[in-house]
């Protein structure tokens, strides 16, 4: 076979398909000139109420003066007044209480004590033995003594008496009712051993011991926040050796404890002299 057989005619197409790896380069050309333009499109049209409340957004956390009056939640653009001077988050809608300073946390304790103060004695005047309870408030909360042994308990003996019961029981609702810690404290006048108990230690925490647990068990007072301690005769309250100052130091104090740092506790008795002066309250 002749190789002249195999050539194409004269003016038969050379090649039907020439190269066309051009055209690839080109659509993508065209393709990232047509997003050019969206983007630049889209960035022309401008949202002029969301420009407006990104602007006043950050005018705002930045503590600058308001931009406009659309807000990004509901409609209230935070003024610069009510962003504190720190430039801390704003957290609502007005501004943040300041923490109450020593003297105002003390000043609110002497109120709270001289109520309840107040409270246990209104229940004892109904019961006609107001009278035989002394009342003091002082940094370490509301003492309510039970003064006189003769009165509460019977001689050298921690049985209460008729009386003490009648008062234990007109105390307790306002105890019960309280949330504060109560400490029971016993005192002994000092004499040693007696018929009954072996030293003042014995005499004293028997005798607090029963006050807890009348308090306790009739009264509703949660064991939880009572405790009971006997100090003997180590804390006196008069040191004569008459028959009345002998009688001061046989009593059991119901205190009700303040809770709150010793830095303002240490600015009670302040705070009661000072209300004393002007008249508001008393204390006994």
């Amino acid at each position: 076979m002749s190789a002249r057989k195999g050539r194409r005619s004269f003016g038969e197409d050379e090649d039907e398909h020439p190269d066309e790896r051009w055209m690839a380069s080109y659509m993508d050309m065209v393709t990232v000139l047509m997003c050019m333009f969206i983007v630049l499109f889209a960035m022309s049209s401008v949202d002029q109420n969301k420009f407006e409340q990104l602007r006043n957004s950050l005018a705002t956390g930045f503590g600058s003066v308001e931009a406009g009056s659309i807000d990004t939640a509901t409609g209230v653009v935070v003024r610069p007044e009510h962003v504190d001077s720190e430039d801390e988050a704003f957290s609502g809608a007005s501004p943040t209480e300041l923490p109450a300073t020593d003297q105002q946390l003390a000043t609110a304790e002497v109120e709270d004590l001289s109520k309840l103060e107040a409270d246990i004695t209104a229940n004892l005047a109904a019961a006609g033995l107001a009278d035989l309870v002394q009342f003091a408030v002082d940094e370490r909360g509301l003492t309510v003594g039970l003064v006189g042994s003769e009165t509460f308990f019977a001689p050298d003996l921690a049985d209460l008496s008729p009386t003490a019961v009648a008062i234990l029981d007109a105390m307790a609702p306002v105890l019960a009712a309280s949330d504060r810690e109560i400490s029971v404290e016993g005192h002994a006048d000092k004499h040693g051993q007696t018929v009954n108990y072996a030293t003042d230690w014995e005499l004293s925490a028997g005798r607090s011991t029963r006050v807890l647990r009348r308090l306790v068990e009739q009264g509703g007072v949660q064991q939880e926040r009572i405790a009971a301690i006997g100090y003997g005769a180590a804390r006196p309250a008069s040191t004569g050796s008459e028959l009345a100052d002998m009688a001061m130091n046989r009593r059991v104090d119901v205190v009700l404890l303040s809770t709150l740092p010793d830095s303002v506790r240490s600015l009670i008795p302040g705070v009661i002299a000072g209300t004393e002066t002007t008249g508001e309250t008393g204390t006994g």
